[in-house]
């Protein structure tokens, strides 16, 4: 068996090089559980249902009957890296990572991994190449979804990959064609198509809970078939490593070639695809991260029917609801997402949406924060009809949008975790202001001419030269339009005021508890 590592490790959070190419959610190295077609089963033939053979509350005294059920539809995956993305000490790494998100180049910069095609340290943690014989070499993970020789796995398991090999759990290695990648999530799906028709696994159709037992298959350190069971330690992670982070935390046992092998249920059904683990040595602490099942049924499907994902598309700018923002608008809670700005042309400006919304749902189901509202909106396909409910000063209004195609280059929607730092503005808060155009800060708002180091507005960020366009939802001109605003958002009892302040890197809303401007 190869010991050749595994492919891409991610910083902190070090990717595990899992191994095919995948989008397909076939849960190949399982847990508990799900139902493999023997090899004479037709193509496309359905997994046959599984009786639990366990419950979350009695867990099962083995696994073993789960794991010798799903561990057939589990394969590793072994690439060979194109010549130009061998890995070498003038950072060949650095090449590898073209087609890895933005955040994740970071990680691999920051903790010098060298990226999707260079090795993460062993186990002590130094950095080990891939022979370049050739180019470069890395292995993952990865399962079938379906008799006809679907596999999923990571992206950063693929990247670059010059040929894709897969070796199945009965010893036969076969070749492996990629059909599509999806970076944003970390998803590839293969097609093998020799060999047919495979054991396969199922997707789990709902999210597992917390404390729940699951049941980790992969090729960690090039050692295949290897079985670790734990149980899920949280879900929705936002760990950094992409637009739309929502991974489980498992604390099954999980190493460097286990990126792209499946989570399993007690129901042997596929809750998660491993993808990275945060150690600071390279090797497992307990903390590792898996794509949940939904996201990945999603990106396969597209993948699968037209090798690529297309994401839907809204078209705003929007950041997250702090206490002071709720406050200033008269939430009852800092939940939902705070429009920017819609930008012009894009479905939600030709739906109505404006600077100041708050969106709080969509289709009926709440949206906690600026983040999941990205998340939900580009999990749907572009020209989805759906229904937004958000508030416009103070008033519930709903809104039908017809989503467009997310671009290469734009974010659905970008959450700005600084939420309410910049910001406040009026005479009492340790402020100098002017009319905009009188200091040559354009023809709109009130421009700040000095900020009070040591007052509440500094405090808030407010730097001299920002422009504050609105206070309390009303564009302010003057310093007495300032004033008034602030003293009518006292009169309705609020807590905070709400500003739009604007500056050379674009404009924002800002949140300064009332409390504090009376004491300026």
């Amino acid at each position: 068996m190869s010991n050749t590592p595994e492919t891409a490790p991610t910083s902190r959070f070090h990717r595990k090089a899992l191994a095919s190419v995948a989008a397909v959610t076939l849960v190949a190295t399982g847990a508990l559980g799900t139902a493999f077609l023997p090899p004479s089963s037709p193509a496309y033939a359905q997994a046959l249902p599984q009786t639990p053979i366990t419950t979350a509350e009695h867990p099962p005294g083995s696994f073993a009957p789960i794991v010798n059920r799903v561990k057939p539809g589990v394969v590793s995956v072994k690439v060979k890296l194109k010549d130009d993305a061998s890995d070498d000490e003038e950072g060949g790494g650095q090449q590898n990572l073209q087609n890895v998100p933005p955040q994740l180049r970071e990680f691999f910069r920051r903790f010098g991994e060298g990226g999707p095609g260079g090795m993460g340290g062993g186990m002590g943690g130094g950095m080990q190449r891939p022979p370049r014989h050739g180019g470069g070499a890395a292995q993952g993970s990865g399962f079938f979804i379906s008799a006809d020789g679907y596999v999923v796995t990571n992206n950063h398991v693929v990247n670059n990959a010059k040929s894709v090999e897969v070796t199945l759990d009965d010893g036969r290695t076969l070749p492996a064609k990629i059909i599509g990648t999806d970076p944003k999530t970390d998803l590839a799906l293969l097609k093998v198509t020799d060999g047919a028709p495979f054991p396969y696994v199922k997707l789990a159709h709902g999210a597992p809970q917390v404390g729940d037992w699951v049941v980790a298959i992969g090729n960690p350190f090039g050692l295949g078939g290897t079985v670790t069971a734990g149980i899920v330690s949280a879900r929705g992670r936002d760990i950094g490593a992409g637009p739309y982070d929502d991974f489980l935390q498992i604390d099954a046992p999980i190493n460097k070639g286990n990126s792209g092998g499946p989570t399993f249920d007690v129901k042997g059904e596929v809750v998660g695809v491993n993808t990275a683990i945060a150690s600071p040595s390279g090797g497992n602490v307990g903390l590792a991260f898996a794509i949940p099942s939904e996201t990945v049924q999603a990106v396969v499907d597209q993948l699968r029917a037209d090798g690529k994902v297309a994401r839907g598309y809204l078209g705003l700018q929007i950041q997250p609801v702090t206490k002071d923002i709720a406050d200033s608008l008269g939430l009852d809670k800092a939940k939902g997402a705070l429009v920017n700005s819609a930008q012009d042309g894009t479905p939600a400006a030709k739906a109505g949406l404006k600077s100041g919304d708050v969106v709080q749902s969509v289709n009926g189901e709440p949206v906690s924060d600026a983040r999941e509202l990205s998340r939900r909106i580009a999990s749907l396909k572009p020209g989805t009809k759906v229904d937004l409910a958000y508030v416009r000063n103070g008033k519930a209004e709903t809104a039908q949008v017809t989503l467009g195609t997310l671009p290469n280059d734009t974010k659905v929607a970008s959450a700005d975790d600084r939420g309410g730092r910049r910001g406040d503005s009026q005479p009492r808060l340790g402020l100098e202001l002017a009319p905009a155009g009188q200091v040559g800060a354009g023809s709109e708002g009130v421009a700040v001419v000095s900020v009070d180091p040591d007052g509440p507005a500094a405090a808030k960020g407010i730097q001299e030269g920002d422009v504050i366009l609105d206070v309390g939802g009303q564009p302010v001109s003057s310093l007495s339009d300032v004033a008034s605003r602030i003293r009518a958002a006292e009169t309705d009892g609020r807590k905070a005021v709400l500003m739009r302040i604007k500056n050379d890197k674009g404009t924002r809303f800002v949140a300064i508890g009332l409390s504090t401007s009376k004491n300026g």
